[in-house]
């Protein structure tokens, strides 16, 4: 018997690949690359998916985008899923407090999502991240704060099943990932010493949810310098204190 095609799986990692390119979008080979399929498989979907007003294509360049039937979809489930409204001061303060970029991110399966940039008045700042953008558990400062104060159980699942190393380098060993893990878990904040891009240093702390889960982090991110282990000392305390408020003010909502 032949094995049943996920077209349901397909579609939701092209929208996915999309997502991750926007505002510029993405060309159909670049988008069939990043989520393994053929580029006429790919090229089939996404036209389908144009038909369903799910993407849409730039006449000029032939790059995909979002299409406008996921904004109203969003609007629809907005006043059950958005919790950005109770983030939004939070991520406000912490830019205001420290001149850095501050970042709400949440959970979504393998994945944390930015949901969003506030930028502090440092004049220089890292654009590793932005709105929309996501990064597996484990890789960046959000995604180390979730992954590491899952159960342990859960935490050996992922990395036993997660290839870290041909996506972000041999700092993303699972040996390594587990070194930062122990350090976070003891200082209760994560550093991110720039393994992302070279010289853009990041910090988080998880927010947990009602049942006590690590939902959602805030992080901070900008150049080395501003990251002495000195400061780091300051933000981090900082930062562990507002995701405690939010994780307070999530569970209540």
């Amino acid at each position: 018997m032949d094995t049943p095609v996920d077209v349901v799986g397909r579609v939701s990692a092209l929208l996915r690949a999309v997502a991750a390119h926007e505002p510029t979008g993405a060309r159909t080979s670049e988008l069939a690359r990043r989520v393994g399929l053929a580029r006429p498989t790919a090229h089939r979907l996404l036209t389908s998916l144009a038909e369903a007003g799910l993407a849409d294509r730039d006449a000029a360049t032939g790059r995909w985008l979002l299409g406008p039937e996921l904004f109203f979809m969003g609007n629809a489930a907005k006043a059950r899923y958005d919790v950005t409204a109770l983030a939004q001061p939070v991520v406000r303060r912490l830019a205001q407090l420290t001149g850095e970029s501050a970042f709400f991110s949440a959970r979504r399966g393998d994945e944390t999502i930015c949901l969003l940039r506030e930028d502090g008045s440092f004049p220089i700042r890292s654009h590793v991240l932005r709105e929309g953008i996501r990064f597996p558990l484990g890789v960046a400062s959000a995604g180390l704060a979730v992954l590491s104060f899952l159960p342990d159980a859960e935490f050996e699942d992922y990395l036993a099943r997660t290839d870290l190393i041909a996506g972000f380098g041999a700092d993303h060993s699972a040996d390594a990932v587990r070194e930062r893990v122990a350090t976070t878990r003891a200082e209760g904040w994560t550093v991110n010493p720039g393994l992302i891009v070279e010289g853009s240093w990041g910090m988080g702390a998880a927010v947990f949810d009602a049942a006590e889960r690590p939902a959602w982090a805030l992080s901070l991110t900008g150049i080395e310098q501003r990251f002495s282990a000195a400061r780091r000392r300051e933000l981090g305390p900082l930062l562990l204190r507002e995701a405690h408020a939010l994780s307070i003010a999530l569970s209540r909502h």
